[in-house]
């Protein structure tokens, strides 16, 4: 699959909707994953360089488990 790494149109903030229903929601969850990132040093296996870049991968890959209340 040719993925387009420039700037936020990589990932595809469509797909991610399709992940988490709301854009707020989804800035949390990946501020919450991308601090979760940094903080313990993950080695993360994703095209993106930055942590949120990164964060979002791994929302959309479904490799993290996100919940609301």
């Amino acid at each position: 699959m040719a993925r387009n790494k420039e700037g936020l149109r990589y990932p595809s903030i469509d797909k991610l909707l399709d992940k988490i229903d709301s854009k707020y929601k989804l800035v949390y969850a990946a501020s919450k994953v991308a601090h979760m990132i940094e903080e313990e040093n993950l080695d993360v296996d994703a095209d993106s360089v930055k942590s949120v870049g990164k964060a979002l991968e791994e929302i959309l890959d479904d490799r993290v488990e996100v919940t609301f209340k």
